[in-house]
């Protein structure tokens, strides 16, 4: 009973609303008479009768349905795309990328699809109730609106994709999903870091491949001063040059620094190379680092 009075009092507000819209509004708050209060009832009536007519059972039903085959025709989508991706090495950034696009457009689609196809409401009408409910919305839901404008300038704007390895605040990872209200990042340890669209748009990003399949890695480890510096960097490319994880078409260059360490100044090895798969970052940067103590071990023992 008091669902139906609520629903009742819905609909009469929307009814009043469109007639705001279609400039009625005055002429239904000036019932002077016995005659036009009964008129104004009558039409009252008419009106959400109306309405309901548009958001019959049959209707829900068939809205409802469609709204189910489509999530499962994306999920089935997604899941073809994120395979195809994954065996197509050299294309996977450019095909996770078309993901997000792929269900923005079907869920975009099937609503307008709904509304024009099965609800068949008068244009007069859907623009009177949108042009409210979108009032409505906006100020119940600003933070919301802002990450969904958010989510469609990174879709268009493109200042990272999935598979990208991105850094924003304390948070570094590869992006995994790009949403209309957040972008996730799956970390190094394998967390799964929800960040909302808002503040990717209101923070700076750093963008470790912007795209690419290849990426810059840098490796850094620290010897004591009495190293061979020039064996330490032949071996150090050497030891980059033939990791099954480096990519060759770019450079290698390994740079040395002093640098106090714990009341001890020690020689800081950088080694920037590249790597063919940005997922293969850390397996290189360990690589590197597992051939370097090892060959190297010596020099430890002899600076105790």
């Amino acid at each position: 009973m008091i669902n139906k009075l609520f629903y009742t009092i819905f609909l009469m507000l929307l009814v009043l609303l469109s007639f705001k819209a279609s400039g009625q509004l005055t002429e239904v708050f000036k019932p002077d008479t016995v005659q036009q209060s009964n008129n104004l009832v009558a039409e009252v009536s008419s009106k959400t009768q109306t309405f309901s007519d548009y958001f019959s059972l049959s209707n829900i039903v068939i809205s409802l349905i469609l709204i189910l085959l489509t999530y499962l025709s994306l999920r089935i989508i997604s899941g073809l795309l994120t395979i195809w991706a994954e065996r197509n090495t050299k294309h996977r950034i450019t095909i996770k990328g078309f993901i997000p696009i792929v269900r923005i457009v079907v869920w975009t689609g099937t609503i307008l699809f709904i509304l024009v196809a099965v609800f068949q409401p008068p244009m007069a009408s859907l623009l009177a109730v949108g042009a409210s409910v979108g009032v409505a919305v906006g100020f119940a839901a600003q933070d919301l609106l802002k990450n969904i404008f958010g989510g469609i300038i990174i879709l268009t704007d493109k200042p990272f994709q999935i598979g990208d390895k991105i850094e924003i605040g304390s948070h570094y990872g590869e992006v995994t999903g790009i949403g209309l209200r957040s972008t996730r990042i799956t970390t190094p340890d394998d967390s799964l870091v929800t960040v909302p669209n808002s503040d990717m748009m209101n923070q700076s990003v750093s963008n470790a491949n912007s795209g690419e399949e290849n990426c810059q890695v840098v490796t850094e480890l620290y010897l004591p001063l009495t190293v061979d510096i020039q064996k330490v960097k032949a071996t150090a490319l050497e030891a980059a040059m033939v990791s099954k994880f480096v990519y060759l078409n770019k450079p290698v260059v390994v740079l040395f620094f002093q640098e106090k360490l714990e009341n001890k100044i020690m020689l800081r090895v950088k080694i920037k190379a590249y790597v063919n798969d940005i997922r293969h970052e850390f397996s290189f940067i360990s690589e590197l680092t597992e051939v370097l103590t090892r060959e190297f071990k010596d020099y430890y023992t002899e600076d105790k």
